[in-house]
């Protein structure tokens, strides 16, 4: 009974996380005026700006704590440490989101070839792309800037 009482709670807890009181998804929309006075000028250039900050620099790289990964611009939880894999690349990699709505998928053609990107599903932020040689269970890897996020160890 505890088990269950458990996953309900947990279940829940995710929900309200994600959706607004009349089941509506979550939104987080503000000015680069608002973001700039939040975010760090390296989040502001990832996450709004779609930049990319360089291979093997983020602190979250190293990361191995039980924890989940949240968005650094809206706090929205992205990636739980359990789906998280050395993929040798320099960034965070993850081969599936916390939940299927915790991220956003686009058609990205710059720089000449055509990528999957990731966003965050509540904010819109640029959080990397997600390729398909990662690991099973799904074969998937979700190659996050580590500055687009933020931890918390559990």
């Amino acid at each position: 009974m505890k088990l269950l009482l458990s996953l309900v709670l947990s279940a829940c807890l995710v929900s309200a996380l994600a959706f607004t009181t009349d089941d509506t998804p979550r939104r987080v929309v503000k000015t680069d005026a608002e973001w700039k006075k939040i975010l760090t000028p390296s989040q502001f250039t990832v996450l709004r700006e779609h930049g990319t900050e360089r291979a093997f620099t983020s602190p979250l790289n190293d990361i191995h704590d039980h924890g989940t990964f949240y968005c650094a611009g809206c706090h929205s939880p992205l990636f739980s440490s359990d789906t998280k894999f050395d993929s040798g690349t320099g960034w965070p990699s993850f081969y599936q989101p916390i939940a299927k709505t915790a991220v956003k998928e686009t058609t990205d053609k710059t720089y000449g070839m055509v990528r999957t990107e990731v966003q965050c599903a509540v904010c819109g932020g640029h959080l990397g792309h997600v390729f398909n040689d990662g690991p099973k269970p799904t074969g998937l890897r979700y190659c996050m800037n580590g500055v687009a996020m933020t931890f918390e160890k559990k």
